[in-house]
C-alpha cells in the first residue's frame, strides 16, 4: 500500500510538473506571437495561402520539401487566421500536444518520474532561440507525428493489436510527409518492430502480418500525397523538385563542409541550455549502472542513432534540424534522474539524498531557463527577432509586404528577386514566379541555369506590378550569374524605383538616390520598383 500511494503522489505530482511546463512554453510563445516570419515560415505560409485558394503545392511555388507541413499550415491559418500570430498559435497547440507525447513515452518506458522530467525537458528545450524553436519549422510538426507514431506503437506491440500497429505507421508515414528527414524515425519504428516480433518468438506467419500493416500504414500518407497531387495536375514538378533537385541540393556540402557546420551550430545549441544536456549525458551512461534503464535500452539508444540520423540529412546542421533530436535528448534526461532516484532510494539511508536528482534537474531547468531571460521575458517580438536574426530582413519583410498589399489591387503580381517568400505573405499577392528562394538559382548544380531560364519567362510573362530586389544572395565561386544580368536590364527596361528598405531602417519612399550601384552595404536592403505605365 505504502509502494502505492507512492506511486501515485509520484504520478500527481509529474502531471503537475508537466502542466507547469506546458503553461510556461505556452506564456513564451505567446508573447512572442507577433514576431515577424522568418523565411521558412514564409514560405511555408505562403504556400498554405496558395492551398486555402485552392491551389496546390508546386504548382505555383516550389520547394524541395514534402508537402506536409504546407497542409498544416493551411490548417492552421484556416482555423486562426493568416497572421504570424495564427500561425504561432498553431505551433503552440502543436508543441503542447509534443510535450504531452514526451511525457507518455517517457512515463510508458520507465514511469511518471522519468516521463515528467523527459516532458519539461523538451517544453523548454523544444523553445529555445538557438534551435529555431519559437519559429513554426517542418521539424516541430515531424516530431509531433513521430512521437504520436511511436507511443502508438510501443502501446500496439505491448497489447498485440495489429490495427494499432497500422495506425503508429500511419503516424510514422506522416512524420516523414511533414519533411523527408521524418522517414527516418518511420525506419526506426520499422526496425523496432522486427526486433520486437524476432524477441517474441511469434510464428512466421503472423509477424509477417504485422510489420506488413505496419509497411502499409507507413506509405499510406506518401500514396495519398501523389494521388492527390497527380489529380492536381501537380506531381511532375512534385517529384522533380522532392526527389531529382533535393538529391542534388542533399548532395552538395561534402564531409568537410559539414564538419564545420557541426562544430559552429551544435556548441551553440548545448551551451544554450547546458544543465539539461549534462543531464542527457549522465542519461547515456544509466545503462552501464542501472537495471531499470537497461530495459528499453535498445528503444531509447536506436530513437538517439535516428534522431542524429535525421538532423545530419545533407550535413547542414541548421540550428532548428536539432529540433528532431530532442525528444531523445529529454527522454535521456528523465532516464537520469529516474535511475539515480531510484539508486539513492535502494542503497541511500537518508530520506534527502532520494531527492537529490530531482533538485539537480530542478536546478539545471532553472539556470537554463534564466540563460535566456531575454529573449524569453524581455525582448519585444521585434527585438526577440533582431536577437536571433541581426542580418536579416525579417521585421522589413512584413513593412514591406504591408505596403505591396496597400498600394496594389488583390489580381496584382508581384515579384521577389531573392529568397524572402514571407514577403509574398504579407502582401496577400500572387507571385509571378513559383521560385520562392533565390539561393536554389545560384547553387553550383547541374538545374541552376534552366531554372533561372524558367524564373526569368515566368516573371516576362507575369508581368508584375510590382519587383522587389532583395539583397541576401548567396554567390558561390561558379554560380550561373545569367539572371543578376537579365534583372538589371528587365528592371531598367520596365520599372521604375518607389522605395528602399534597409535593415534596422525604415521604408524610405521616392528617394532621391534609388541607385543599385551605390556604395554602402546592401546586406538585406530591399528595392522596390513599381512597373511604368505604357
Amino acid at each position: 500500500m505504502k509502494d502505492q500511494a507512492k506511486r501515485a503522489a509520484v504520478r500527481r505530482w509529474g502531471l503537475i510538473v508537466v502542466a507547469l511546463a506546458v503553461l510556461l512554453c505556452a506564456a513564451i510563445r505567446w508573447r512572442l506571437r507577433d514576431m515577424p516570419l522568418e523565411r521558412d515560415e514564409g514560405e511555408y505560409a505562403y504556400t498554405g495561402q496558395l492551398i486555402l485558394q485552392g491551389i496546390p503545392p508546386y504548382q505555383a511555388a516550389y520547394n524541395m520539401k514534402w508537402p506536409g507541413t504546407y497542409a498544416a499550415y493551411a490548417v492552421i491559418m484556416g482555423i486562426f487566421g493568416q497572421t504570424a500570430a495564427g500561425i504561432r498559435i498553431g505551433l503552440l497547440l502543436t508543441n503542447a500536444l509534443t510535450i504531452l507525447l514526451v511525457y507518455a513515452l517517457g512515463k510508458r518506458l520507465w514511469g511518471a518520474l522519468a516521463g515528467s522530467v523527459a516532458g519539461a525537458c523538451y517544453a523548454l528545450l523544444s523553445v529555445g532561440p538557438w534551435v529555431n524553436g519559437f519559429a513554426g519549422h517542418a521539424s516541430h510538426f515531424v516530431v509531433l507525428a513521430a512521437m504520436a507514431g511511436l507511443w502508438v506503437l510501443l502501446k500496439g506491440i505491448e497489447e498485440q493489436r495489429d490495427w494499432e500497429i497500422f495506425s503508429a505507421g500511419v503516424l510514422l508515414g506522416l512524420a516523414a510527409v511533414m519533411k523527408q528527414p521524418g522517414a527516418a524515425f518511420a525506419v526506426f519504428g520499422g526496425l523496432y518492430l522486427l526486433d520486437a516480433r524476432v524477441r517474441s518468438r511469434e510464428h512466421l506467419r503472423g509477424s509477417i502480418r504485422t510489420l506488413a500493416w505496419f509497411g502499409v500504414g507507413v506509405m499510406l500518407p506518401f500514396a495519398i500525397t501523389c494521388l492527390v497531387l497527380w489529380r492536381a495536375g501537380a506531381f511532375r514538378k512534385f517529384w522533380f523538385w522532392t526527389f531529382d533537385y533535393a538529391y542534388q541540393y542533399g548532395t552538395n556540402v561534402g564531409l568537410a563542409q559539414g564538419w564545420k557546420f557541426l562544430a559552429a551550430n551544435f556548441p551553440q545549441v548545448v551551451l544554450s541550455a547546458v544543465g539539461l544536456w549534462i543531464l542527457a549525458g549522465v542519461g547515456l551512461t544509466a545503462f552501464l549502472w542501472s537495471r531499470k534503464a537497461r530495459i528499453h535500452w535498445d528503444f531509447l539508444l536506436g530513437l538517439l542513432f535516428f534522431s542524429c540520423t535525421a538532423v545530419s540529412a545533407g550535413l547542414y546542421f541548421r540550428g532548428h534540424y536539432f529540433i528532431l533530436m530532442l525528444p531523445a535528448v529529454s527522454l535521456l534526461a528523465g532516464l537520469a534522474v529516474d535511475s539515480a532516484t531510484e539508486l539513492l532510494d535502494q542503497r541511500s539511508p537518508s530520506k534527502v539524498m532520494r531527492y537529490l536528482p530531482v533538485a539537480g534537474f530542478a536546478v539545471a531547468f532553472t539556470l537554463s531557463l534564466f540563460q535566456e531571460t531575454y529573449f524569453f521575458f524581455q525582448a519585444d517580438p521585434v527585438s526577440a527577432s533582431r536577437f536571433v536574426y541581426p542580418a536579416d530582413p525579417f521585421p522589413e519583410a512584413a513593412e514591406i509586404g504591408n505596403y505591396l498589399r496597400q498600394h496594389s489591387s488583390p489580381s496584382a503580381r508581384v515579384a521577389v528577386l531573392g529568397s524572402e517568400p514571407e514577403i509574398l505573405f504579407y502582401s496577400q499577392r500572387r507571385s509571378a514566379t513559383g521560385y520562392l528562394y533565390g539561393y536554389s538559382l545560384t547553387e553550383e548544380q547541374k538545374y541552376a541555369p534552366v531554372m533561372q531560364q524558367e524564373a526569368i519567362t515566368e516573371i516576362e510573362a507575369a508581368r508584375p506590378e510590382f519587383l522587389v530586389l532583395v539583397f541576401d544572395w548567396v554567390i558561390r565561386p561558379r554560380s550561373d550569374k545569367a539572371i543578376f544580368d537579365w534583372s538589371e536590364k528587365y528592371i531598367a527596361d520596365y520599372y521604375e524605383p518607389v522605395g528602399v528598405m534597409r535593415v534596422r531602417g525604415n521604408l524610405q519612399l521616392k528617394t532621391e538616390d534609388l541607385n543599385l550601384k551605390q556604395t554602402g552595404d546592401l546586406t538585406g536592403a530591399s528595392f522596390i520598383f513599381r512597373r511604368r505605365k505604357p
